[in-house]
């Protein structure tokens, strides 16, 4: 039997709630956003288009959990104190992140085909068309380790990973050397790069989170003229081969050369200069 939302919520007066259902922007899910900063979060809450689309007194947000289909996730309750047109301050509303059902922030998961394309819904509509369909532990802090053969994940779906220093991805990338590709998706230009030592990837990538270029020649050269965000809304990571942390750095260097040539990531069709 189904359990649906207002069978765990209760609601005194559903017609003072309109939803958000927010989703990609076409630069950042709002799952990463809301993992890697919850005042930029509450920005997308704020924001209003040419229609007052959030016309009610709150505003209950869920965001998509776009890892698997149909799913959604709460992100609070928003109470609209405030609403301004074009101004000195731009277009949108002044919220305030309310404790209604606060234990469930980041952790209800709702399921629900979305129907059409707005973003906003009356809830009273909706309170028996979404089931739950998890309550999570703990808040999600982000995507839980797929698997060395599985890594093809974006540098800011990473950048949240390192920066919280997830358990299960630290052990993982920790304990491996091996051969990673960099994919510039802008214009398809590949960088291929190596890590060995005693730390493993995990050192080697933490490096790139934290400037964006990990102290390779072109990409510091590209990441100084366009700023950190370039490598956010285009760098795409994955592992081309793992090996043991008792693997020779030699075999590893060799690997990674053998793959500059398999890729042509040297000269006009990637990132490497050797």
């Amino acid at each position: 039997m189904d359990i649906h939302l207002n069978d765990i919520l209760n609601f005194v007066n559903p017609m003072d709630y309109k939803i958000h259902l927010a989703t990609w922007n076409g630069n950042v899910q709002p799952l990463e956003v809301f993992v890697r900063d919850k005042a930029e979060w509450e920005n997308w809450n704020s924001w209003r288009g040419e229609k007052d689309d959030f016309n009610r007194k709150y505003i209950f947000s869920l965001m998509d959990y776009y890892h698997e289909t149909n799913e959604w996730l709460f992100g609070g309750v928003y109470e609209v104190v405030n609403r301004f047109n074009i101004t000195t301050r731009g277009r949108g509303y002044k919220v305030l992140l309310t404790d209604q059902f606060s234990p469930y922030i980041g952790r209800l998961k709702l399921n629900w085909k979305r129907t059409g394309r707005a973003k906003s819904r009356k809830l009273e509509n909706y309170l028996e068309k979404f089931c739950v369909s998890e309550i999570l532990r703990e808040e999600y802090t982000g995507a839980i380790f797929c698997g060395y053969e599985h890594i093809n994940h974006d540098f800011h779906v990473l950048e949240n990973i390192f920066l919280r220093a997830k358990p299960d991805w630290k052990a993982a990338l920790y304990s491996v050397k091996g051969v990673y590709l960099i994919m510039d998706k802008s214009n398809g230009k590949k960088y291929v790069g190596s890590a060995y030592g005693t730390e493993g990837i995990w050192s080697r990538w933490l490096c790139y989170i934290g400037n964006g270029h990990g102290h390779n020649d072109e990409l510091t050269k590209l990441i100084s003229e366009n700023g950190k965000d370039y490598a956010r809304q285009n760098f795409r990571f994955s592992l081309l081969e793992y090996r043991s942390m008792k693997t020779d750095d030699t075999e590893i260097i060799a690997r990674e050369s053998y793959w500059k040539e398999a890729l042509l990531s040297r000269g006009e069709f990637g990132y490497n200069k050797n």
